[in-house]
Parts: structure tokens; C-alpha cells; sequence
């Protein structure tokens, strides 16, 4: 079998000149690979006792969901401003050029829960810490972030300080 590593494929120069993009399609696509990367995942986190697991639009979907299945727990969604259908709490926060704002539903995330963050990757930590606060709105409380990839050169996990972060693979680069 392969290691999870040698599953990603790696762009360089996308989206601009010295860039090395860590492209997850390539996991998702080989039915081995995935199947790798949602086990390797939450292997890293079966030590947390968690209430549901939270998922950000939309590659966090795709490793939150199986990961909640298989723990038998509630999945919530964070989405983007304006897709979710309910009442909602937002949060905005800076990206590289721009800034965006994410929403979950006010009655996904009861006070004193046990919240599992699931994304597929870190990078400056932006998007993260964005999904931390908004659970902490909510009155919950973030055990854990488990992400396929950490770019650990763009030092996201210094921005969420204080909070348990695993990746199943590191890059030491950008």
C-alpha cells in the first residue's frame, strides 16, 4: 500500500510563480488514498471524546463527514455567507486578497459541546480560526482540529495557539 504522502499531487508554480500547490483531488479520486486519508484522520483524533464534528465548505465536507459517520456523531456545516437556510451566526475574516465571511446555523452547537474541527488544509490559519470562533459563539468548545495538510511554513497553526492541531501529512514549505 501506499503512504498517504504519494496520494497528493503536487502543482508547482499554481496559482502563481513559486507556489507548490497540494492538490487533495488526487486523494479523492483513488479509492485507496481516500479511504487512507479519512482512517489516517481520524486515527489522529481517537483519542478525543467529542459531541459532532464541524465542517467548512467544502473539501471540510468531504473529510468531516465519513469521519463523523464512522464516530457516530452529528455533522454541522459552515458555509459561506448566504447558503445556509436557517438562522445563522457569521463571522468575517482577512484572506491573502480580500476577506470572506462564513456562516453556521445558531442551533447547530449547544453550549458545553465537545466540537471536532475537520478541513483539509491549513495554511495561514484564517479559515480556521474563523470556524473556532464561530463555535465558541455558539457557547461550544473546540477538543480538536484534524487536517489532511499543514503548510507549516505559512504558520497557521500559531494563529490558532492554543488549540490541539493534527495533520496527517506536514510541508515544511509554503
Amino acid at each position: 500500500m501506499k503512504k498517504l504522502e504519494e496520494y497528493i499531487r503536487s502543482i508547482p508554480d499554481f496559482p502563481e510563480k513559486g507556489i507548490i500547490f497540494r492538490d487533495v483531488t488526487s486523494v479523492l479520486e483513488d479509492a485507496e488514498g481516500f479511504q487512507l486519508a479519512i482512517d489516517t484522520m481520524q486515527d489522529l483524533v481517537k483519542d478525543l471524546e467529542i459531541d459532532c464534528v464541524v465542517g467548512a465548505e467544502s473539501r471540510g465536507f468531504i473529510f468531516g463527514a465519513p469521519i463523523a459517520y464512522n464516530l457516530k456523531k452529528p455533522f454541522h456545516l459552515i458555509r459561506k455567507k448566504g447558503k445556509l437556510p436557517c438562522e445563522t451566526i457569521e463571522t468575517s475574516y482577512d484572506l491573502e486578497y480580500g476577506s470572506a465571511t462564513i456562516e453556521i446555523h445558531k442551533n447547530s452547537i449547544k453550549p458545553g459541546q465537545k466540537v471536532l474541527l475537520v478541513d483539509d488544509l491549513i495554511a495561514t490559519g484564517g479559515t480556521t480560526k474563523a470556524m473556532i470562533d464561530l463555535v465558541e459563539k455558539l457557547g461550544g468548545e473546540v477538543v480538536g482540529v484534524v487536517v489532511l495538510i499543514e503548510l507549516a511554513g505559512l504558520k497557521g497553526r500559531e494563529k490558532i495557539s492554543g488549540y490541539r492541531l493534527d495533520a496527517a501529512i506536514t510541508y515544511e514549505g509554503k
